[in-house]
């Protein structure tokens, strides 16, 4: 009975970490509340299933067509007494402010994890930075399975109580 329930739930996981408007917690606390399945089961596919579509992402954006030749050219030069072209300078100096912090393995765990369990900064936009970073796939992996897992088996619980 709980493998069709586990299996239902890893599709949805994996539907919802690709296509931002399908709502993982509002999957979990719908079976919390109704208890058409068992609360918990359902919370851990959906925490399997986001981890493998985020991972996938992860994983598309580091083997991207043509990634490795981008690397190494340089940016075009922008002229900086234009308002656009401090705008692309400041967009330059984030992004590889946001990369470097990824890939430290200081910063890349945490904040992975932060994102897989509270939400902030929004684990979509963790997960493609992190694929563009130098961040290792297990670590990543690890980080957004026990996030996820934390997150949907305490929302689980807390709404089938009730």
């Amino acid at each position: 009975m709980w493998l069709w329930q586990l299996v239902l739930a890893v599709g949805f996981g994996i539907g919802s970490a690709v296509v931002p408007f399908l709502n993982a917690e509002a999957y979990v606390l719908g079976v919390g509340v109704t208890h058409t399945l068992n609360p918990v089961v359902a919370a851990v596919g959906v925490a399997v299933g986001q981890t493998i579509g985020k991972v996938a992402m992860f994983l598309a954006v580091r083997y991207r067509p043509g990634y490795a030749a981008r690397k190494t050219k340089e940016p075009r030069a922008v002229d900086l007494d234009t308002r656009w072209g401090r705008f692309v300078q400041r967009n330059r100096d984030l992004s590889k402010r946001l990369l470097d912090a990824m890939s430290d393995s200081r910063w890349g765990m945490p904040v992975t994890l932060l994102s897989a369990f509270v939400g902030i900064p929004p684990l979509y936009g963790v997960a493609l930075i992190g694929g563009a970073s130098r961040m290792r796939t297990a670590v990543f992996t690890v980080a957004v399975l026990l996030g996820r897992g934390a997150r949907f088996v305490l929302l689980a619980l807390g709404v089938s109580l009730f």
